[in-house]
């Protein structure tokens, strides 16, 4: 094969945009509470957007509840405004210099929320697919142009890179399936 672009390199970074998403749902709570909820939750420390457990230990004291202790105490307020703001559904209470998190009883119209949050991310992560696509086919136009490939190699690659777009898009397709279910699930 002659040069034109690096299969294995897009292959690797759509597989990325795949674990971005796996980690993105998985923060997406079904019943029990789980640490992995607060994973989207920023807050504003030291002059920057920090993850939350960068300022905080997470941990899961009973099903339904999250505690969240905050290492610097000037940061609680900070931490209970992030969790507050994150869309989550969430209202901490604040207990000294942790927060305790209750998690609500999952209704109908939440399920359908985070249903909802779960497309929001699978659209999310088939843009970023997307986008590694348009470097391909960019990268590929260019060798053509520049006569490092063939018409014929760079038909055949462009199928190959299309063909991979494809199987990742449905891939993304099938896990949100999944968690749908799961979220539906009563």
């Amino acid at each position: 094969m002659s040069e034109g672009i690096d299969i294995k390199e897009l292959k690797r970074r759509m597989d990325g945009a795949v674990s971005a998403f796996k980690s993105d749902i998985a923060s997406l709570r079904t019943g029990r509470a789980s640490a992995n909820i607060l994973d989207p939750v920023t807050i504003e420390a030291y002059g920057s957007r920090m993850p939350l457990n960068q300022v905080a230990n997470i941990t899961v004291p009973e099903s339904r509840m999250l505690s969240v202790s905050v290492w610097d105490k000037s940061m609680v307020s900070a931490v209970e405004r992030g969790i507050r703001e994150s869309n989550l559904g969430l209202n901490p209470i604040v207990d000294g210099q942790s927060l305790r998190i209750p998690l609500p009883e999952l209704n109908e119209e939440r399920r359908k929320s985070l249903v909802k949050v779960a497309h929001d991310y699978a659209e999310k992560s088939k843009v970023a697919i997307r986008h590694v696509r348009r470097d391909g086919m960019d990268g590929l136009k260019k060798a053509e142009k520049d006569s490092v490939i063939g018409q014929d190699e760079g038909r055949a690659q462009s199928e190959r890179v299309q063909k991979m777009t494809d199987e990742t898009i449905s891939e993304i397709d099938r896990l949100l399936g999944d968690k749908e279910k799961e979220i539906m699930q009563v």
